[in-house]
């Protein structure tokens, strides 16, 4: 798989100050393994359980676990339906889904994968993570645009927090906030996650309707994917649009990695987008790397830098509705495939 661009491209719209200078060494990141893993349902989310060494996969009624080094399925999480993310919480031994199409969110045990019960949350529950600093899961529930906090311990809810728009993705920093977007509002909430209190609204224009988020903690900024073209890197104290690099087209998922300073845009248009924060931080446009059509969301595993994303073949869309204006086309039977994507010259973490 050729590589694009593997110099720095631009430079961002820093201050004269602060431009960003080419790194070191760019990596090549390219894909590695074509797994094919068929099934049914959509996708959405994919997390990666790191010290298990499994990728979680959402496919729209259940979960397909993967094995994060040999890509072999190692089993399935039943009766998640309209399945959108998961989240880990390893201290509790459990694992949390966010089930959009039933009002809930599902427990089950990390080691042997059996459910555990579900928790009614609010309307719609899309995003999901989990805080470490409070031991609590985050479901954001994007009809009733509210937050349910779900102590992962005992699996009992804690409390909602009204968000004041539809929540998309969402970030925690192990120190006591949660950051999430609110795609229709164009905006960052920031909450106390102890208090379950909102502490900012902070608007992202330029950015139009923010999906993804990942954050760098050691340097308090945030990665957002925007839906026209661009990563916001925004100041996590302040609310400050740092800078807005040019991504591709419909993104739907973003990653950070401390260890080699890359943020990732994975984006529907078949391209994954680089870029790289040095150690002064300053950033630059690395590479926008051929994916495939379709692959919107990713997982990193921050073990061996290597990232994952899904996809499949796609027939033509269905007669457009007054229910569905804009449809989706239609997946071909077992064309669901995971692309793993790495760079050879950055050795994984021991």
């Amino acid at each position: 798989m050729k590589t694009l661009c593997l110099v720095a491209c631009a430079a961002l719209a820093l201050p004269a100050s602060a431009q960003p200078q080419p790194a070191p060494e760019k990596p090549a990141y390219h894909m590695l393994k074509k797994v094919l893993l068929g099934g049914a349902g959509g996708w959405d989310y994919l997390t990666v359980d790191g010290s298990a060494r499994r990728l979680y996969i959402s496919r729209s009624t259940h979960v397909m676990v993967v094995d994060a080094d040999t890509y072999a399925q190692v089993g399935d999480i039943p009766d998640t339906p309209g399945v959108h993310g998961i989240a880990i919480a390893p201290e509790s031994g459990r694992g949390f889904t966010s089930n959009g199409r039933g009002d809930s969110v599902s427990i089950f045990d990390l080691k042997t994968l059996h459910g555990l019960g579900q928790i009614p949350v609010g309307k719609n529950p899309d995003a999901i993570i989990y805080d470490p600093a409070t031991r609590r899961v985050f479901a954001f529930n994007g009809r009733s645009q509210d937050a349910t906090s779900i102590d992962a311990a005992t699996g009992t809810v804690v409390g909602t927090i009204a968000l004041g728009g539809k929540p998309e993705f969402a970030a925690a920093d192990g120190a006591g906030m949660v950051y999430v977007n609110l795609e229709d509002k164009s905006e960052v909430v920031a909450l106390d996650s102890a208090k379950l209190a909102i502490r900012h609204h902070w608007p992202l224009k330029p950015c139009e309707e923010p999906t993804g988020m990942a954050m760098d903690a050691q340097r308090r900024r945030l990665f957002i994917g925007c839906g026209n073209r661009m990563m916001a890197v925004v100041d996590a104290d302040s609310g400050r649009v740092i800078a807005t690099p040019t991504i591709g087209e419909h993104v739907d998922a973003n990653a950070f990695d401390p260890a080699t300073g890359f943020a990732f845009s994975s984006n529907g248009d078949g391209t994954l987008t680089v870029v790289h924060e040095d150690s002064s931080g300053k950033l630059t446009i690395v590479a926008d790397v051929p994916t495939q059509k379709g692959a919107r969301t990713m997982a990193l595993d921050l073990k061996t830098h290597r990232v994952f994303l899904v996809t499949a073949d796609f027939g033509s869309a269905p007669a457009p509705t007054a229910e569905q204006p804009h449809p989706r086309p239609s997946i071909l039977p077992g064309t669901f495939t995971l692309l793993v994507f790495g760079d050879d010259a950055t050795p994984p973490q021991k």
